[in-house]
């Protein structure tokens, strides 16, 4: 019995002598000075965004649907709520940023969403090209004005705006 005390201290030492030189090793890694990247680390599979700047209009159904969806998804699951979009009125472009230097190509909508409750909400939406899930199409991000309700667009759902 004493005989594997004695092993089992023996390699306890061990190990922190192991993990003593492991971290003496990232110490001295982390302290050399940064280099700049290499020829094929800048080029490799790095060509940059290529936009082609086409963009559903506002009234695109599949963008709509998709709001729909969307706020179904939330209301139900984060608000426990029964709330739901049944429809759209008056929906118009209010800004399209197709051209701005080094940005993604979005299309600024606004409206009017009819929910469930029979009350209606001015709703603010924006179609972004290659924001859709993991970059293939566009996405829809939205507010609706009075129901977002952690204030994540802001009051009045201001940075839903363009």
């Amino acid at each position: 019995m004493s005989q594997s005390k004695g092993q089992l201290g023996r390699l306890s030492i061990a190990g922190a002598a192991c993990a003593g030189l492991f971290a003496l090793a990232l110490a001295l890694a982390s302290g050399s000075p940064a280099r700049a990247a290499t020829w094929l680390e800048k080029n490799f599979w790095m060509s940059g965004p290529n936009y082609s700047r086409d963009l559903p209009s506002c009234d695109y159904h599949p963008a709509l649907d998709r709001i729909i969806t969307d706020f179904r998804s939330k209301e139900f699951r984060f608000w426990n709520s029964e709330l739901r979009i049944v429809g759209f009125e008056d929906v118009h472009e209010l800004a399209t940023m197709t051209w701005a230097a080094q940005s993604i190509p979005r299309r600024f909508c606004g409206g009017t969403a009819v929910i469930n409750d029979q009350t209606k909400h001015t709703i603010y939406y924006s179609i972004a090209e290659d924001t859709g899930m993991i970059g293939i199409d566009w996405g829809v991000t939205f507010c609706v004005v009075g129901l977002d309700r952690n204030l994540a667009y802001g009051p009045r759902c201001r940075a839903a705006q363009p």
